[in-house]
């Protein structure tokens, strides 16, 4: 029987420890450093990692967030007394993979994460991936798309709604069908529904369903989306375009898990997990009166924001090289490359279409690229390059008019220059690679211009 690590990270050993608990066929390797530990990582392998908090110049968020970007795939286990629910929510969506129980009752978690490493180092032998089908959907291994990930794992198996937000392109379907994938539903029906897609007069029957003779034009009674959902998830896209009256059907829907057909006194019990999509602001929407806040409390029970491409651009190379090689099988052609400056073109765009946007322009390059294996940045199509300047016409309005006594050249362009620079740092937060995106610059030359300005112009 081979001997597993473990990685037992916790404070000052002057601390009444208590004694880490040690399953046959394992060794437990104490630290009380944690830089220590974390440099142990990269060249040794463990089977579990705890973090015995509290730990000197460490919070459990820095420290969770470097361990398991450092050794993923191995279960993280965390001591806190001090934490609280919030606290261990938020450890979750960074990749701890559970609490423990006070010093002395940890034998049983400990043992169940060994289990789950011996068992994920098996599958891993016998596929390459050592992946469910659900997480091959979610292509990108940064930070956002991690915490997108551990929050589909620990909301999977659940049958509470879930609310995905996000803009334009971002997958959020992709992540709906992960969650059906990866709950016991995940062989029931998969139902899609864009609620701004169909006529407000049909959405109601195309949902719930009607009768012969319900309406002009119903020769034969239908089933509806729920229905054909049942057991199963059906998946409300665009959910903000759903009008009000059928907003009050739906909310009654969720929360009774029954509804009648269109021209129908009959009761149809449903028990189908609703999972809904929006683009736009519902709390905006909410203000203006167009959507119901009752309704988005009930969906909103657990909330998934798909990140924009934009704020993950170390995920373009994964994501340009899973389109390349999924539109290449469809198009039955031989597997094409990227070169290395078309690789650092693509990292360098803002996208602002997302995810979606990235995929039509591999597309095309695929299509341009003809008989070679590999794409150049030529390829792409021109419109995704940067846009030209806009140039003035006679009898339009100047951007900065000259009044007639002078102005001061430098001055004038530094403060146009320091305002752009603020917009974009603002829009971002002060994420300075976000901002350099936005303004199809480079980081380092954004972060020179700042520098170039006085201190207080970019704050």
């Amino acid at each position: 029987m081979t001997t597993t690590k473990i990685l037992w990270i916790r404070g000052n050993q002057d601390r009444p420890p208590s004694e880490p608990y040690c399953p046959a066929a394992t060794w437990t390797v104490e630290c009380f450093d944690a830089a220590a530990g974390i440099e142990r990582l990269p060249r040794q392998d463990y089977a579990v990692i705890v973090l015995d908090f509290p730990i000197p110049d460490w919070t459990p968020d820095g420290l969770a967030e470097q361990v398991c970007r450092l050794a993923r795939g191995v279960p993280v286990l965390v001591r806190d007394p001090s934490a609280t629910l919030n606290d261990a929510v938020r450890l979750a969506r960074l990749g701890i993979h559970r609490f423990l129980a006070p010093p002395g009752e940890e034998r049983q978690q400990i043992e169940q994460a060994l289990h789950q490493h011996r068992t994920c180092s098996l599958a891993q032998l016998a596929s390459r991936t050592g992946s469910e089908e659900w997480e091959r959907l979610l292509v990108g291994d940064s930070r956002e798309m991690r915490q997108v990930g551990n929050l589909i794992r620990l909301v999977g198996g659940r049958r509470a709604t879930v609310l995905i937000t996000g803009e334009t392109g971002t997958g959020k379907e992709l992540a709906a069908r992960a969650l059906h994938l990866a709950g016991p539903r995940r062989q029931a029906p998969w139902v899609a529904v864009n609620c701004s897609a169909l006529p407000e007069n049909l959405l109601e029957a195309e949902l719930f369903g009607h009768v012969r003779g319900a309406f002009t034009g119903a020769v034969q009674g239908r089933l509806g989306r729920f229905e054909q959902a049942q057991n199963g998830t059906l998946f409300l896209d665009e959910i903000g375009e759903l009008p009000l009256e059928l907003q009050a059907k739906l909310l009654r829907v969720l929360q009774e898990r029954e509804f009648q057909r269109l021209g129908s006194s009959e009761t149809v019990h449903c028990d189908a997990r609703v999972i809904a999509a929006s683009n736009g602001d519902l709390v905006r929407r909410i203000e203006q009166g167009r959507f119901r806040e009752d309704l988005f409390y009930r969906l909103n029970v657990v909330p998934i924001r798909m990140p924009p491409l934009r704020q993950r651009p170390g995920d373009v190379p994964a994501l340009a090289l899973h389109f390349v090689e999924k539109i290449c099988r469809q198009e039955e052609i031989p597997l094409k490359t990227i070169a290395p400056e078309a690789a650092e073109w693509l990292c360098a765009q803002s996208w602002p279409g997302n995810v979606r946007q990235l995929e039509n322009a591999i597309e095309m390059a695929v299509a341009l690229s003809g008989d070679r294996d590999v794409l150049v940045p030529g390829d792409f199509p021109l419109h995704f390059q940067d846009r030209p300047p806009v140039s003035a016409r006679p009898g339009d309005t100047p951007l900065v008019p000259v009044p007639d006594d002078g102005l001061d050249y430098e001055r004038t362009v530094a403060l146009i220059e320091r305002s752009i620079l603020e917009q974009a740092l603002r829009k971002t937060g002060g994420n300075k690679k976000a901002a350099a995106d936005m303004l199809r610059l480079k980081r380092t030359t954004l972060s020179a211009k700042v520098r170039s300005l006085e201190p207080a112009a970019c704050a």
